[in-house]
Protein backbone atom coordinates (compact mmCIF):
# COMPACT_ATOMS: atom_id res chain seq x y z
CA UNK A 1 0.00 0.00 0.00
CA UNK A 2 2.81 2.28 0.91
CA UNK A 3 4.55 1.72 -2.42
CA UNK A 4 1.03 2.45 -4.67
CA UNK A 5 0.40 5.56 -2.58
CA UNK A 6 3.82 6.72 -3.43
CA UNK A 7 3.77 5.82 -7.12
CA UNK A 8 0.80 8.14 -7.10
CA UNK A 9 1.55 11.03 -5.32
CA UNK A 10 4.59 10.78 -7.37
CA UNK A 11 2.34 10.74 -10.87
CA UNK A 12 0.12 13.81 -9.51
CA UNK A 13 3.13 15.29 -9.26
CA UNK A 14 4.27 15.43 -12.87
CA UNK A 15 0.64 15.82 -13.41
CA UNK A 16 0.33 19.04 -11.81
CA UNK A 17 3.70 20.49 -13.23
CA UNK A 18 2.68 19.54 -16.84
CA UNK A 19 -0.56 21.24 -15.75
CA UNK A 20 1.47 24.44 -14.80
CA UNK A 21 3.83 24.57 -17.87
CA UNK A 22 0.64 24.66 -19.81
CA UNK A 23 -0.50 27.43 -18.09
CA UNK A 24 2.44 29.21 -18.46
CA UNK A 25 2.55 28.82 -22.55
CA UNK A 26 -1.58 30.32 -22.24
CA UNK A 27 0.02 33.33 -20.43
CA UNK A 28 2.38 34.21 -22.67
CA UNK A 29 5.13 34.40 -19.47
CA UNK A 30 8.93 33.75 -20.16
CA UNK A 31 9.86 30.28 -18.72
CA UNK A 32 12.90 31.04 -18.29
CA UNK A 33 11.52 33.14 -15.21
CA UNK A 34 8.64 31.08 -13.81
CA UNK A 35 9.78 27.38 -14.66
CA UNK A 36 12.77 27.23 -12.36
CA UNK A 37 10.83 28.23 -9.61
CA UNK A 38 8.04 26.04 -9.99
CA UNK A 39 10.12 22.97 -10.96
CA UNK A 40 12.37 23.07 -8.16
CA UNK A 41 9.49 23.59 -5.74
CA UNK A 42 8.18 20.27 -7.11
CA UNK A 43 11.35 18.61 -6.85
CA UNK A 44 11.34 19.67 -3.39
CA UNK A 45 8.04 18.45 -2.79
CA UNK A 46 8.96 14.70 -4.63
CA UNK A 47 11.61 14.17 -2.22
CA UNK A 48 9.73 15.00 0.92
CA UNK A 49 7.48 12.47 0.14
CA UNK A 50 9.49 9.74 -0.96
CA UNK A 51 11.60 10.42 2.35
CA UNK A 52 8.32 10.23 4.23
CA UNK A 53 7.46 7.09 2.37
CA UNK A 54 10.51 5.20 2.83
CA UNK A 55 10.40 5.58 6.46
CA UNK A 56 7.18 4.30 6.47
CA UNK A 57 8.42 1.17 5.04
CA UNK A 58 9.46 -1.79 6.88
CA UNK A 59 12.91 -2.06 7.72
CA UNK A 60 15.21 -4.75 6.59
CA UNK A 61 16.65 -6.85 9.34
CA UNK A 62 20.08 -7.03 9.76
CA UNK A 63 22.22 -10.68 10.17
CA UNK A 64 25.28 -11.06 12.15
CA UNK A 65 27.82 -14.24 10.92
CA UNK A 66 30.32 -15.90 12.98
CA UNK A 67 32.59 -13.15 10.81
CA UNK A 68 31.38 -9.99 12.70
CA UNK A 69 31.08 -12.14 15.75
CA UNK A 70 34.53 -12.92 15.57
CA UNK A 71 35.65 -9.77 15.34
CA UNK A 72 33.67 -8.36 17.85
CA UNK A 73 35.12 -10.84 20.73
CA UNK A 74 38.40 -10.29 19.62
CA UNK A 75 37.60 -6.54 20.15
CA UNK A 76 36.22 -7.34 23.83
CA UNK A 77 39.06 -8.91 24.73
CA UNK A 78 42.08 -7.05 22.93
CA UNK A 79 44.95 -6.05 25.79
CA UNK A 80 43.04 -7.21 28.58
CA UNK A 81 45.96 -9.74 29.38
CA UNK A 82 44.18 -12.60 28.87
CA UNK A 83 41.16 -11.74 30.49
CA UNK A 84 42.60 -10.10 34.05
CA UNK A 85 41.82 -6.57 33.35
CA UNK A 86 38.07 -6.86 32.35
CA UNK A 87 35.32 -5.92 34.53
CA UNK A 88 32.51 -8.15 35.31
CA UNK A 89 29.93 -6.76 32.63
CA UNK A 90 32.25 -6.88 30.63
CA UNK A 91 33.56 -10.87 31.14
CA UNK A 92 29.35 -11.45 30.54
CA UNK A 93 29.88 -9.52 27.32
CA UNK A 94 31.85 -11.54 25.81
CA UNK A 95 29.89 -14.64 26.97
CA UNK A 96 27.29 -13.49 25.45
CA UNK A 97 29.13 -13.21 22.23
CA UNK A 98 30.94 -16.48 22.23
CA UNK A 99 27.49 -17.68 23.31
CA UNK A 100 25.72 -16.38 20.04
CA UNK A 101 29.05 -17.48 17.72
CA UNK A 102 29.07 -21.29 18.58
CA UNK A 103 25.98 -21.46 17.27
CA UNK A 104 27.89 -21.57 14.12
CA UNK A 105 30.30 -24.31 15.01
CA UNK A 106 29.98 -27.66 12.86
CA UNK A 107 28.92 -30.41 14.25
CA UNK A 108 31.46 -33.21 15.93
CA UNK A 109 34.04 -30.73 16.07
CA UNK A 110 36.87 -32.79 17.66
CA UNK A 111 37.11 -34.38 14.74
CA UNK A 112 37.79 -31.32 12.87
CA UNK A 113 41.30 -31.18 11.63
CA UNK A 114 40.82 -27.03 11.92
CA UNK A 115 42.00 -27.92 15.74
CA UNK A 116 45.40 -29.09 15.29
CA UNK A 117 48.07 -25.99 15.19
CA UNK A 118 49.27 -23.73 17.18
CA UNK A 119 46.89 -21.11 19.18
CA UNK A 120 47.26 -18.35 21.21
CA UNK A 121 45.61 -18.20 24.53
CA UNK A 122 43.74 -14.55 24.55
CA UNK A 123 41.65 -14.95 26.60
CA UNK A 124 39.76 -17.32 29.94
CA UNK A 125 37.27 -16.58 31.94
CA UNK A 126 39.14 -17.17 35.21
CA UNK A 127 43.02 -16.02 34.72
CA UNK A 128 43.77 -18.69 36.97
CA UNK A 129 43.26 -21.97 34.43
CA UNK A 130 45.82 -21.41 32.07
CA UNK A 131 49.24 -20.99 34.05
CA UNK A 132 48.33 -22.21 37.35
CA UNK A 133 49.65 -19.80 40.19
CA UNK A 134 51.93 -18.00 37.68
CA UNK A 135 48.81 -16.09 36.70
CA UNK A 136 46.94 -15.64 40.23
CA UNK A 137 46.64 -12.19 41.79
CA UNK A 138 49.99 -12.65 44.09
CA UNK A 139 51.80 -15.20 40.94
CA UNK A 140 51.23 -11.55 38.88
CA UNK A 141 52.87 -9.41 41.16
CA UNK A 142 56.14 -11.50 40.50
CA UNK A 143 55.82 -12.92 37.04
CA UNK A 144 54.56 -10.88 34.12
CA UNK A 145 52.93 -13.03 31.37
CA UNK A 146 54.34 -12.19 28.33
CA UNK A 147 52.37 -15.34 26.07
CA UNK A 148 50.57 -18.19 26.47
CA UNK A 149 50.50 -20.71 23.66
CA UNK A 150 48.13 -24.23 23.14
CA UNK A 151 49.71 -26.75 20.16
CA UNK A 152 47.54 -29.43 19.51
CA UNK A 153 49.63 -31.83 17.15
CA UNK A 154 47.77 -34.73 15.24
CA UNK A 155 46.94 -37.09 16.37
CA UNK A 156 46.73 -36.62 20.23
CA UNK A 157 49.42 -34.48 21.75
CA UNK A 158 48.91 -30.84 23.42
CA UNK A 159 51.65 -28.60 24.40
CA UNK A 160 50.59 -25.84 26.69
CA UNK A 161 53.47 -23.03 27.37
CA UNK A 162 53.18 -19.61 29.18
CA UNK A 163 56.36 -17.08 29.33
CA UNK A 164 56.76 -14.53 31.34
CA UNK A 165 59.47 -12.36 32.90
CA UNK A 166 60.37 -12.93 36.37
CA UNK A 167 60.91 -10.05 38.93
CA UNK A 168 60.82 -7.92 35.55
CA UNK A 169 64.33 -9.46 34.20
CA UNK A 170 64.15 -12.73 34.14
CA UNK A 171 62.95 -14.41 31.49
CA UNK A 172 61.35 -17.61 31.85
CA UNK A 173 58.64 -20.46 30.99
CA UNK A 174 56.67 -23.38 32.35
CA UNK A 175 55.25 -25.77 29.76
CA UNK A 176 53.10 -28.46 30.11
CA UNK A 177 52.98 -31.73 27.45
CA UNK A 178 49.58 -33.69 27.33
CA UNK A 179 48.34 -36.71 25.64
CA UNK A 180 44.54 -35.96 24.17
CA UNK A 181 41.46 -37.99 24.81
CA UNK A 182 38.56 -37.82 22.85
CA UNK A 183 35.42 -38.61 25.10
CA UNK A 184 32.87 -37.66 22.84
CA UNK A 185 31.37 -35.41 19.76
CA UNK A 186 32.39 -32.27 22.16
CA UNK A 187 34.56 -33.36 24.91
CA UNK A 188 38.38 -34.10 25.00
CA UNK A 189 40.47 -35.05 27.90
CA UNK A 190 44.44 -33.92 28.29
CA UNK A 191 46.65 -35.75 31.07
CA UNK A 192 49.82 -33.67 31.33
CA UNK A 193 52.95 -34.68 32.54
CA UNK A 194 54.74 -32.98 35.20
CA UNK A 195 55.09 -29.14 34.71
CA UNK A 196 58.61 -28.13 33.15
CA UNK A 197 60.03 -24.42 34.44
CA UNK A 198 62.53 -22.63 32.80
CA UNK A 199 63.72 -19.41 34.53
CA UNK A 200 67.07 -17.82 33.28
CA UNK A 201 69.51 -21.01 33.29
CA UNK A 202 67.29 -23.07 35.63
CA UNK A 203 65.40 -25.32 34.03
CA UNK A 204 64.02 -28.66 36.33
CA UNK A 205 60.23 -30.68 36.46
CA UNK A 206 58.24 -30.32 39.55
CA UNK A 207 54.91 -31.49 40.45
CA UNK A 208 52.46 -34.16 39.65
CA UNK A 209 50.72 -34.89 36.57
CA UNK A 210 47.17 -33.12 36.08
CA UNK A 211 44.07 -33.67 33.82
CA UNK A 212 41.58 -31.21 32.02
CA UNK A 213 38.61 -31.60 29.98
CA UNK A 214 37.70 -29.20 27.53
CA UNK A 215 34.71 -28.81 25.56
CA UNK A 216 35.42 -27.59 22.08
CA UNK A 217 32.55 -25.18 21.13
CA UNK A 218 33.57 -23.27 18.06
CA UNK A 219 36.91 -23.94 15.69
CA UNK A 220 37.59 -22.52 12.41
CA UNK A 221 40.50 -21.09 10.02
CA UNK A 222 40.62 -18.58 12.74
CA UNK A 223 39.27 -18.86 16.34
CA UNK A 224 38.56 -21.57 18.50
CA UNK A 225 36.44 -21.52 21.76
CA UNK A 226 36.21 -23.67 24.54
CA UNK A 227 34.34 -24.24 27.73
CA UNK A 228 36.70 -26.28 30.58
CA UNK A 229 34.53 -28.92 33.33
CA UNK A 230 34.57 -26.18 36.04
CA UNK A 231 32.73 -23.58 33.28
CA UNK A 232 35.59 -21.62 32.40
CA UNK A 233 35.33 -19.91 29.14
CA UNK A 234 39.32 -19.77 26.63
CA UNK A 235 39.14 -18.49 23.44
CA UNK A 236 41.96 -19.53 21.42
CA UNK A 237 43.11 -17.40 18.39
CA UNK A 238 45.22 -19.07 15.60
CA UNK A 239 48.84 -17.95 15.81
CA UNK A 240 50.04 -16.51 12.34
Amino acid sequence: MATAASSLTIASSFSEQRTQIHSLKRSNLPLQYSLPYKANSRSRSRRLRLTVSSVSSPSVELRTGPDDLISSLLSKVANSDGGVTLTPEEHKEVAQVAGELQKYCVSEPVKCPLIFGDWDVVYCSRPTSPGGGYRSVIGRLFFRTKEMIQGIDSPDTVRNRVSFTALGFLDGDVSLTGKLNVLDSEWVQVIFEPPELKVGSLEFKYGFESEVKLRITYVDEKLRLGIGSRGSLFVFRRRQ
